[in-house]
């Protein structure tokens, strides 16, 4: 009887080499991943796709909200679509009025804003002093108070009934004190020019930074009295801070709403105050929609300028 044959052994592996393994063997090591063909398909993706999500949060958020309101301002309450409400708001007198006082004021509190700012930067980034690097800190926390809050603040102090007024009544016996100018326009104008000075002296303080000292010190040496150093060495680099918090400071100053409002100023409306007079207090809804496409189109306009003069300006 014949013995049945046996299957050959492996040959045995060469010294200096690893022992093959089988396949299947969940111990094998898994192949690398090629980097670039990860890269190939997040790029293969259509740069539509990508900037879809974006543009639908801005239609649904921001766009869709503008179109109701442009909607409602060509939608008289007699129905169907016209521009009398246009017509009927440029025609009348409080809207004239109130555009003339927006623009003022918003022209008064950025030049307020711009000397200063100017000059506060000025003393805090060159002039030492003790609590200097603390001062800067404070005008970043400053940056996040609400408006309504400073504007309280200035009525505790020369409010009708603020600290101001209770001192000289109590020093001269009179009925009422001489501080009655919070509920004026320059009461108004004061708010503002506390509140957004901090926005032109940001930009500034980090301007100021990136002026090298050697430059004043050499200034200085050949004898430039420093307002000469300021209107030949700081000035021009400081341009296009200056530019910048006040474009920032213009259209802040024309949406603004609390301030007037907090104040409690007679007989000062602005845009935005027209708006909420005729929105809430008359619920003509089709001229509130107008005055605030009006604004709207004066702030953007504005924003479009700056941009012009700013590109032309590094040109």
């Amino acid at each position: 009887m014949s013995r049945p044959s046996r299957a050959p052994a492996p040959p045995a592996p060469a010294a200096g080499t690893a022992p093959a393994l089988p396949r299947g063997n969940p111990a094998a090591p898994a192949a690398p991943v090629d980097s670039t063909t990860a890269g190939a398909g997040i790029r293969a993706v259509p740069a539509s796709l990508w900037a879809l999500p974006p543009v639908v949060l801005l239609g649904v958020v921001f766009l869709y909200p503008l179109g109701l309101v442009v909607r409602q301002s060509v939608r008289p309450d007699t129905g169907g679509t016209s521009l009398r409400p246009y017509a009927d708001v440029f025609a009348s007198e409080a809207f004239r009025e109130a555009l003339g006082t927006t623009v003022w004021l918003a022209a008064g509190a950025t030049a307020g804003c711009l000397v200063l700012g100017f000059a506060l930067a000025l003393v805090i980034a060159f002039v030492p002093f003790p609590g200097g690097k603390a001062v800067a800190k404070f005008i970043d926390v400053f940056l996040s108070f609400p408006s309504f809050l400073i504007t309280l603040a200035l009525l505790f102090v020369y409010g009708t009934k603020g600290m101001a007024n209770g001192l000289w009544t109590d020093a001269t016996g009179a009925a009422e004190g001489p501080f009655q100018f919070l509920t004026t326009p320059w009461g108004v104008l004061l708010a503002e020019i506390t509140y957004f000075t901090p926005f032109v002296m940001r930009p500034l303080l980090a301007a100021f930074s990136q002026i090298d000292t050697a430059q004043l010190e050499v200034a200085s040496s050949l004898g430039a009295k420093p307002a000469r150093i300021v209107r030949q060495v700081i000035l021009p680099e400081a341009l296009p801070a200056l530019a910048a918090g006040g474009s920032l400071v213009l259209v802040l100053c024309l949406n603004e709403f609390g301030i007037v409002l907090f104040t409690g100023a007679k007989g000062v409306t602005t845009l935005p105050m027209l708006v909420y007079g005729k929105a809430i207090l008359e619920s003509d809804y089709p001229a509130a929609c107008v005055v605030a496409v009006v604004n709207i189109a004066i702030s953007v306009g504005l924003y479009g300028l700056y941009r012009v003069v700013s590109r032309r300006a590094g040109a």
